[in-house]
């Protein structure tokens, strides 16, 4: 074909064009490239965006209950009755237990229990304890072997409510030992109401300070001498000033 024929676009048509030369085959890259690259970089994005989603909901990453330590500390001012009896006047001051109090969720109440073993509370003696003004006899002595101390406490509100078992044990020396008295009530800073007694405790204040109170009743033992003198079966109520601390446990 003649070079005339073709147009010349302002070229001279004596000018000869230039002749192209044979380069390697041309692949489109880019092409392929962006073809394979671009599903797999959204494949990635896609599984890891699964994955955080599924990692915000996944039971094994979701936030255990918080844990406390809780400090329970009895103090003077306490008072212990029975039956129609005139209250005991009781300085329970170096009474002490630990335990570790679990909060579930976001709530302010606390589920705590006191491991028994290492719970302490006094005697009753001449030295803690007085009764009419004076205090009781030389050798008599009545102690309390605690079993169940376990409740909740709500660190908003105030509001503390303990479950507690003990034995009572009367002694008087080597020469009589009664069989142990079994008192369950429930120590709360509310009311606490029973047939023949009934008293109200106080909530939590800054410092941790509080007053429990709990009515029980008291059933009839095999001991003739300590149901006639306690006129079993009957009531009984325990008024404790307490000091609860809590802190986080590490």
């Amino acid at each position: 074909m003649s070079h005339g024929l073709l147009p010349s676009f302002g070229r001279p048509s004596s000018t000869p064009w230039p002749k192209l030369r044979a380069g390697p085959p041309f692949y489109p890259q880019i092409h392929q490239s962006s073809q394979v690259l671009l599903p797999t970089e959204l494949r990635c994005s896609s599984i890891n965006h699964s994955q955080e989603s599924y990692g915000s909901v996944s039971p094994t990453s979701a936030p255990s209950p918080s844990r406390f330590k809780v400090k329970f500390q009895t103090l003077k001012g306490c008072k212990l009755g029975i039956g129609r009896f005139p209250d005991f006047e009781y300085d329970a001051t170096g009474g002490s237990g630990t335990a570790t109090g679990k909060a579930d969720g976001p709530t302010d109440e606390l589920t705590t229990r006191f491991e028994t073993e290492s719970l302490h509370i006094p005697p009753l003696t001449g030295a803690t304890t007085r009764f009419l003004g004076f205090p009781l006899p030389p050798l008599l002595e009545i102690a309390i072997a605690p079993e169940v101390f376990e409740g909740t406490i709500n660190t908003r509100s105030g509001k503390v409510e303990l479950q507690f078992r003990a034995r009572f044990l009367f002694s008087i020396g080597k020469l009589y030992k009664a069989p142990p008295l079994v008192v369950e009530t429930n120590l709360t800073s509310e009311e606490s109401v029973g047939s023949i007694r009934r008293g109200r405790g106080e909530r939590l204040g800054r410092e941790g300070r509080c007053s429990l109170v709990g009515v029980a009743a008291v059933e009839a033992i095999d001991d003739v001498f300590m149901n006639f003198f306690l006129s079993l079966p009957t009531e009984c109520i325990a008024n404790l000033n307490a000091k609860i601390s809590i802190a986080e446990a590490e």
